[in-house]
C-alpha cells in the first residue's frame, strides 16, 4: 500500500504555495484540518482510534477541496481514505479511494496542460497517479472485478495519450486489454488493442503495431465467446485462427466484423510498408497476403467490401511489381475507403517505393 501522509506515522504532505489552484491560504488551512483528523488516528493508552470516523472526515475534506479545485490536496485526502479502508480490511473501499485519487491527479495534470499549453509534458503528479492505478487495479482484480481494474488502466492510458505521450500509454492500454479479455469482454479488449496499435503507429513502431493488430484479429475471430486475451496469443495460435472458416466468421456480430475488417486492412498496409523477406514472414502474415496475391484473383472477399478488396489486391500486386504509377492511382481510389490512419500508412508505402529505406519509414 502507498505511504499516506498523516496516517500510520507518515510525513505530512509538502505542497508548494498555491499548488492545487486555491493559493497559499488554502494550503495552510488544508494542512491544519488534515492534521486534526490525522491526530484522531494516533493510538492512546487503552483507547482505540476511530478509523471509520477519520475516513469519513478525510472523505468530506476531499470533496470540499475538489469543489474548490484544490485537486492535489483532495487526492492526498483520498489516499488517507484508502489507508483507513486498508486498516479496516475494506478492500473495495480502498480500491475506490485509490481510483479517485488517481483521477484527481490526472485531472489536475490535464488542467495544467490546458493552462500552460501542450508543451508542458508529464507533470510530477503522473507517477503518483500511476501508483494509485496499479494498486487499485490489483485490488479490483483480487476481488474478482477485472472490468473495474481494466477501467483504471484505460483511464490512465487515455490520459497519457491525450498528453502527447503515446509510448507511455502503451503499457497501460495493453494491461487494460488483458484484463478486459480476462473478464470476458472481448469487444472492449479489441478496441483497446486498436488504441494500442494507434499509439505504436504514432511512435513509428510499425512492426509492433502489426504484431498487436495480428493479436487483435485473432481475438476478433474468436467472437463474443473468446475468453483468452489476444494480447498474449502466440504466433502458432494466430496462424491457427487465421484458418477459421468463412462460415464461422460470417456468424460474428457486426461490431466484431468491423474490428476484423479494420485489423485486416491495416495489417495488409503495414505488410506492404515493412516488406518482410520470405524467410522472416510469419505464417499468419503470409496467409493474409496470399488472399491478395496473383494466385488468389478469384478469391472471395469475405467480410471485406468487394471494391475495397479489389483495390487492396491491386495495391499488393503493384507493390510486388514495383509499379509506382499504378500505386499512386490506387492511392487516390483507396483514399475515401480508408481511415485517416490507414491513409497515412498507404502514404508511407508510396514514399517507401519512391525512396526505399529498407526500414518501412
Amino acid at each position: 500500500m502507498l505511504s499516506v501522509p498523516g496516517v500510520g506515522g507518515g510525513p505530512s504532505p509538502g505542497f508548494g504555495p498555491g499548488e492545487g489552484g486555491s493559493g497559499a491560504g488554502s494550503g495552510g488551512d488544508f494542512l491544519t484540518r488534515y492534521r486534526l483528523v490525522s491526530a484522531k488516528l494516533r493510538r492512546r493508552f487503552l483507547r482505540k482510534p476511530n478509523v471509520s470516523e477519520a475516513a469519513e472526515q478525510f472523505g468530506a475534506l476531499a470533496r470540499e477541496l475538489r469543489a474548490q479545485e484544490s485537486l492535489p490536496y483532495a487526492a492526498w485526502c483520498q489516499l488517507a481514505v484508502a489507508r483507513c479502508a486498508q486498516s479496516l480490511g475494506h478492500a473495495s473501499g480502498e480500491a475506490a479511494a485509490l481510483g479517485e485519487a488517481a483521477r484527481l491527479w490526472l485531472r489536475h495534470d490535464r488542467e495544467l496542460r490546458l493552462r500552460q499549453g501542450p508543451g508542458l509534458g508529464l507533470s510530477e503528479h503522473l507517477p503518483a497517479a500511476q501508483s494509485c492505478v496499479a494498486f487499485g487495479a490489483r485490488l479490483h482484480f483480487d476481488l474478482g472485478q477485472p472490468a473495474l481494474a481494466a477501467g483504471l488502466w484505460l483511464e490512465l492510458g487515455n490520459e497519457l495519450r491525450a498528453a502527447g505521450e503515446p509510448g507511455e500509454a502503451v503499457p497501460a492500454l495493453m494491461r487494460a486489454a488483458d484484463l478486459l479479455a480476462t473478464g470476458h469482454l472481448p469487444l472492449e479488449a479489441l478496441r483497446c488493442l486498436r488504441d494500442v496499435a494507434s499509439c505504436l503507429l504514432l511512435c513509428r513502431d510499425h512492426d509492433g503495431a502489426l504484431t498487436v493488430l495480428t493479436q487483435a484479429q485473432l481475438l476478433a475471430q474468436g467472437g463474443p465467446g473468446t475468453a483468452a486475451s489476444g494480447a498474449g496469443a502466440s504466433s502458432g495460435a494466430a496462424a491457427a485462427a487465421a484458418t477459421a472458416s468463412s462460415t464461422v466468421i460470417s456468424q460474428l456480430p457486426g461490431a466484431f466484423l468491423d474490428e476484423l475488417l479494420h485489423c485486416e486492412v491495416t495489417r495488409v498496409l503495414l505488410l506492404l510498408l515493412l516488406q518482410p523477406p520470405p524467410s522472416k514472414l510469419l505464417p499468419e502474415h503470409a496467409q493474409t497476403l496470399e488472399k491478395y496475391s496473383w494466385e488468389a484473383l478469384d478469391a472471395s472477399p469475405g467480410y471485406v467490401p468487394s471494391e475495397l478488396f479489389l483495390l487492396l489486391q491491386s495495391a499488393v500486386m503493384a507493390c510486388q511489381e514495383k509499379d509506382l504509377e499504378a500505386l499512386k492511382v490506387l492511392q487516390k481510389e483507396l483514399w475515401p475507403l480508408l481511415t485517416p490512419e490507414q491513409n497515412h500508412i498507404l502514404h508511407l508505402v508510396v514514399q517507401e517505393m519512391i525512396s526505399p529505406s529498407g526500414q518501412g519509414v
